[in-house]
């Protein structure tokens, strides 16, 4: 018997996931703590004075106000799911069917992943060899798309993962103005650990659409929450495609209670930058490695040997993740900034002073 499934799904890997258990675990890019102990408190209060036979809210529309509010932006500009990597599906869905995504490379897996899944053309533009983002050829690839379908997505993430570099927003800018009938989708989910973001940008331009979770800063990746921040018009229509009732009742009560207690986000956020500095200091002394500049809650390292310096650090319990089966990231490791012990934890493992 031939299963009835589209041939995109069947040629398409599996995410590129493995996991792996280790005392210190830097490989995710999380939150180097848990939700505050008094914060799970607080909602696991409140979800017990709640009804739970009853469907939340359609769109997740009390959540979608406090999320605007704190974000200063419009709740009809707002679109919440089950983590930004739907949203990611939801947009091809969108503006793509048929059409073209345009992406940087190496990236986050799911832009090319859910491109090809969803049949749109996909055109990957290589970083520079020093990480940064080559806005010409990222422009150059959208003027040689007309003529060969629907214009439809593009990708930019800002921090960049797994390097961590920053587009200048000037640059931003002017991909904007280049790409007026496309869908231009930048990818925030690392902007707590940027000296700035891009919503004046999403302000100025409606086919702009900011991406942001709860799963790193806000320490809430087991939740599960992402949103769309854009304009109203790009988010009526996108709503239509968010399934209904969609965002549950617990997701919705831990992210309200975070919100409500934004605090412990700023002082992790300011213990991370202080630590992603401590770290790329003490690694300029190995003699054999080169860390790049990061604008993240992680560094990107460059080795003579990956899969040598990953079997290192996790014989000694240093969890980290290999990069070097990206392109133009041959040698490369990605280390998530943990906790001050799990940072010297690591740079004891790879031979260093901590």
């Amino acid at each position: 018997m031939t299963l009835p499934i589209r041939r995109a799904v069947l040629n398409s890997p599996d995410y590129p996931f493995t996991p792996v258990n280790a005392p210190i675990k830097l490989d995710q890019n999380e939150s180097f703590a848990d939700f505050p102990d008094e914060l799970k408190a607080i909602a696991l209060e409140r979800l017990r004075h709640l009804p739970w036979h009853r469907y939340t809210d359609l769109n997740a529309e009390a959540l979608s106000e406090a999320i605007a509010a704190h974000d200063a932006w419009s709740a009809s500009g707002t679109v919440v799911t089950t983590g930004s990597n739907v949203l990611i599906a939801l947009l091809i869905q969108l503006c793509a069917l048929g059409g073209r995504v345009v992406t940087v490379t190496p990236n986050f897996a799911l832009y090319a992943l859910d491109a090809r899944l969803l049949g749109a053309s996909l055109t990957e533009v290589p970083l520079r060899d020093d990480a940064s983002l080559d806005m010409d050829a990222v422009i150059a690839a959208l003027e040689t798309s007309k003529g060969e379908g629907p214009h439809g997505v593009i990708y930019i993430p800002r921090p960049h993962a797994p390097t961590g570099s920053l587009c200048a927003l000037g640059e931003l800018e002017r991909l904007a103005q280049a790409c007026p009938s496309w869908l231009l989708v930048v990818d925030e989910a690392y902007h707590h650990f940027a000296p700035d973001d891009a919503r004046a940008l999403a302000r100025r331009h409606e086919h702009v659409v900011l991406l942001r979770t709860f799963s790193k800063a806000w320490g809430l990746a087991g939740a599960r929450l992402g949103y769309a921040l854009t304009s109203s018009a790009v988010a009526r229509q996108l709503r239509k495609l968010v399934p209904p009732f969609g965002v549950s009742l617990m997701q919705t009560v831990c992210a309200q209670v975070a919100l409500e207690h934004p605090g412990y986000v700023q002082e992790r956020v300011a213990t991370t930058l202080r630590e992603r500095e401590r770290m790329a200091s003490a690694l300029q002394a190995h003699p054999g490695w080169q860390v790049l500049p990061s604008h993240a809650n992680f560094l990107l390292i460059r080795t003579p040997d990956a899969a040598a310096a990953h079997a290192s650090l996790l014989a000694q319990g240093v969890l980290v993740r290999r990069q070097d089966s990206l392109p133009g990231l041959q040698g490369c490791i990605r280390v998530t900034v943990g906790t001050v012990d799990e940072n010297n934890a690591f740079l004891r493992a790879a031979g260093l002073n901590a």
